[in-house]
């Protein structure tokens, strides 16, 4: 058994996230409480009782993830024995998961983490104004074969770029709206089965995104960071590293560089994982696993059922 760890990202939020943990577990509530301190805000209230649109938003979905995850980890840790670092070949996280990634694998403490993420949702919020910018899911072609697409969707003027490399099939688009409108009308024609604008405030992982770059270049270097205990699996590369010199700089080209999340699967694969297992809210990445490789085991844990049950088999 070989097993990687991995992280959601944004989008898989949802109201009553970290509660099951926080009822039952001391451990999670101490994280809640730590991420509520660091931002000095009643986060945990809104990831137990919403509104939702508030939840949603970038600057709060982003710490309120990485909070959940943290709480799963800190729970398998303190109320079940199991470090990661005893049992993780390798870590990984989707966008915004990729913090929670380097704060599982010791590269920041909590608080600092927290804070970064903070920081994060509202450079990235702030990059582009409300409304110029979007991204589109592209269902049924592959990320080398959606080039075409967007060479025609920048015919508008408007800058497109693929921004996430999910899954053979799968390819996320970001851009200015009136690039993404484009492709969402025109993909069809491309080759494509489906083509739908996502729910999102930003056009995540694109140039656009420079200015939110510039604010995270500054706020990781200031933060103290640790080399990563277990090997981290960059987004922007497709491949492992410890060095936290490394982690901040790609942490940075990530902001506007392609999440290589297909990419990041294969090379798990090739390396012998065996096992994936997802810590914390949703079944998006575990999901996507699941169906690319069917010989893996791939799970999902956010509940202390799932967390039990996992204890059971580590």
């Amino acid at each position: 058994m070989k097993y990687a760890f991995v992280f959601p990202g944004q989008g898989s939020q949802f109201v009553g996230m970290g509660k099951e943990l926080a009822d039952n577990f001391k451990s999670a509530r101490l994280v809640f409480q730590e991420v509520n301190d660091a931002l000095s805000q009643d986060l945990f209230k809104l990831m137990s009782e919403g509104p939702e649109s508030e939840l949603t938003l970038t600057v709060n979905a982003q710490p309120a993830l990485m909070a959940h995850s943290m709480a799963v980890v800190r729970v398998l840790e303190q109320d079940f024995g199991i470090k990661l670092t005893d049992k993780a070949a390798y870590v990984a996280g989707h966008s915004l998961g990729e913090y929670s990634a380097a704060c599982a694998a010791g590269v920041f403490s909590l608080s600092d983490t927290a804070k970064l993420l903070r920081t994060r949702g509202e450079a990235m919020q702030k990059a582009v104004p409300l409304g110029v910018g979007g991204m589109a899911a592209v269902i049924g072609m592959s990320f080398k074969d959606v080039d075409a697409l967007v060479d025609a969707c920048r015919e508008t003027g408007g800058i497109c770029v693929a921004a996430n490399d999910n899954a053979d099939g799968q390819v996320v688009l970001s851009g200015h709206m009136n690039a993404i409108e484009k492709a969402v009308e025109i993909a069809s024609e491309f080759g494509a089965k489906r083509c739908i604008k996502l729910p999102v405030s930003a056009p995540f992982h694109s140039p656009l995104m420079a200015p939110a770059a510039q604010v995270m270049d500054q706020a990781l270097r200031a933060v103290r960071a640790n080399d990563a205990q277990i090997p981290l699996i960059a987004n922007v590369l497709a491949a492992p590293i410890t060095d936290h010199k490394e982690i901040i700089q790609h942490l940075i080209e990530q902001v506007t560089g392609s999440v290589r999340w297909r990419e990041s699967v294969a090379y798990m694969v090739e390396q012998g994982v065996t096992d994936v297992v997802e810590l914390g809210a949703g079944k998006v990445l575990s999901g996507i696993v699941k169906r690319s490789y069917k010989e893996i085991n791939a799970v999902s844990v956010s509940t202390p059922a799932d967390i039990e049950a996992l204890a059971q088999d580590l």
